[in-house]
């Protein structure tokens, strides 16, 4: 089932379809086999990379209530990327996703 992710705090939506990683494969390989992409949701503590990807993509770490702690914009492929471990929900987006719903650090995240 796709989520929606709305930015609470300003009212946009940062993401229509977004896919929640559950199996162990999709944790691991995330957008890496998507031709296209598109928002995943997952739990990690450890950070990503964006090895293999072919394209750039913006991330989200998140919280326990939705809040944003942190943003990294255009993540290039082959690069990672690491937080503060007590953080652990993930969201890779589409490059551009951020700054086309004008989300920042301190907004508040809905997943309907």
């Amino acid at each position: 089932m796709n989520v929606i992710i709305k930015n609470k705090t300003n009212k946009n939506i940062v993401a229509e379809d977004a896919i929640e990683a559950k199996s162990f494969t999709s944790k691991l390989f995330g957008l890496i086999l998507e031709k296209k992409p598109k928002a995943m949701i997952f739990k990690s503590r450890f950070g990503i990379h964006s090895f293999f990807m072919k394209y750039k993509i913006d991330l989200i770490i998140a919280d326990g209530v939705g809040r944003i702690v942190k943003i990294k914009v255009g993540l290039m492929p082959n690069n990672i990327f690491l937080w503060n471990p007590r953080y652990s929900t993930i969201i890779e987006l589409p490059e551009g996703s951020i700054e086309s719903s004008k989300t920042k650090v301190g907004d508040f995240l809905e997943f309907i």
